[in-house]
Formats: C-alpha cells, structure tokens, sequence
C-alpha cells in the first residue's frame, strides 16, 4: 500500500488520539495519515499511559469522557512527569459550554474542540498546537546554550557508525525520509535508529538529539 506520509511539511510528526468512540477514532485517524502525520490510537486514558510509557508522541488528541481513566485524569498523569509535560494536548469534548472549555483548559489542556467538528479546523489546530511546540523548544534550546547548560545524558552512551551518520543528518535538520533516501535506506529503518538513541541517551526527542550532537561535536 502506499505511504500516504507525503508532505513533507509535517517532518513526520507522530501524533497520539485516545478516543473510545472506534467511529471517531477511524475518521479522525484516516483523515490525520492522509495529511501525513503518523498517528497511534488508544481506546482511554489507561491504554494511552501504555503507550507514553514506550513512546513520546508529538502531540496527544484525547477525548474527554472515556471509561478507565476520563481525559482530565489523562492529562493530569501527563503534565506530572517530566517525559510528556512539555506534550501540547488536544481536548476532543460534546460538551461545548464556557464553563466545560475552561474547565479543560485550566486542567492542562491546550485546545479545547467541540464534537461534531471540521477535519480541516482539527489540522489547523493541531499544525497550530506543533508550531507553538516547536517555538518554545527552539527557545528553550537558544536559552540553554546561552546558559552554557549542556545536554545531560548517560557518560557511556556508545553509538553505531550508522547511528552516527543518523544523528549528524537529524542535526543537519533532515526528516526522517530524507536521512533515509540519503543513506538508501527505508524510513522505518531510520525512525528505529532515532528511537535506539532516544533509548540509549534517555533525550526526549529530536530535537535534544540534534543539540546533544552539535553540543558533542558530533554534528
């Protein structure tokens, strides 16, 4: 079948949705792959905790009543440790009243949409919601070298030659598919790369990854 991960734009953003309408949760997910998003579905609260605990998503879409574990609970766990509290959170809500959009927001939230909603109005939110997120990161970034506060991981972290050329190309500011068709690669191949770095290095994301290189010399 064809990847439908074509914009390149999106740099493959990997996006977490937690719904436990199996409807919605196929709309919502169909439409996101076809704008070329990565998207990893949970039916509640519980079984997103699952999957934060293996990965880090770009960004998490959430409803907001759901058995087990409801979305305010959701996103209470999230903002308390320190792995996913910087993840913009999306609240999906029927419940469209002032008093439900700022209870939502005052949890931890950083959208509040009403159900039913315009696919077109959720991308717009949630490439909104990542342009912030990635702002705040680059700020925090030029911040932490002004301070001369260095990345911080584990003093007998040994890379792979091949996780070398990896993390010298994430520096370089390639996507995952470009490293890929540079190094004649699949793009699975490279996402596993990152991952075994996040893994060894105990960074968060990409982007750490990239500073932790040119902070190393690596880059």
């Amino acid at each position: 079948m064809p990847s439908l991960k074509e914009n390149p734009n999106k740099d493959n953003k990997h996006l977490l949705l937690v719904d436990d309408d199996p409807n919605l949760i196929l709309l919502v997910k169909d439409y996101l792959e076809f704008q070329g998003y990565e998207v990893t579905t949970a039916e509640n609260g519980r079984e997103a905790l699952e999957i934060l605990e293996k990965q880090i998503p770009d960004m998490i879409i959430c409803d907001v009543m759901m058995p087990e574990m409801d979305g305010y609970a959701l996103v209470d766990r999230i903002r308390q440790d320190g792995r996913t509290s910087w993840i913009p959170v999306m609240f999906l809500s029927a419940k469209g009243q002032s008093q439900d959009r700022v209870k939502g927001l005052n949890t931890g939230a950083d959208v509040y949409m009403v159900k039913p909603f315009e696919p077109e109005e959720l991308v717009a939110q949630v490439e909104s919601s990542l342009k912030q997120a990635s702002r705040l990161m680059r700020h925090k970034t030029k911040t932490s070298l002004d301070d001369s506060t260095r990345i911080q991981v584990p003093s007998n972290v040994e890379l792979t030659p091949t996780e070398l050329k990896v993390v010298q190309l994430v520096a370089q500011g390639l996507a995952n598919r470009e490293i890929a068709e540079k190094l004649n690669v699949s793009q699975r191949t490279i996402e596993s790369h990152v991952s075994n770095m996040l893994n060894k290095t105990n960074l968060h994301n990409r982007t750490e990854l990239a500073r932790w290189a040119m902070e190393s010399n690596m880059a």
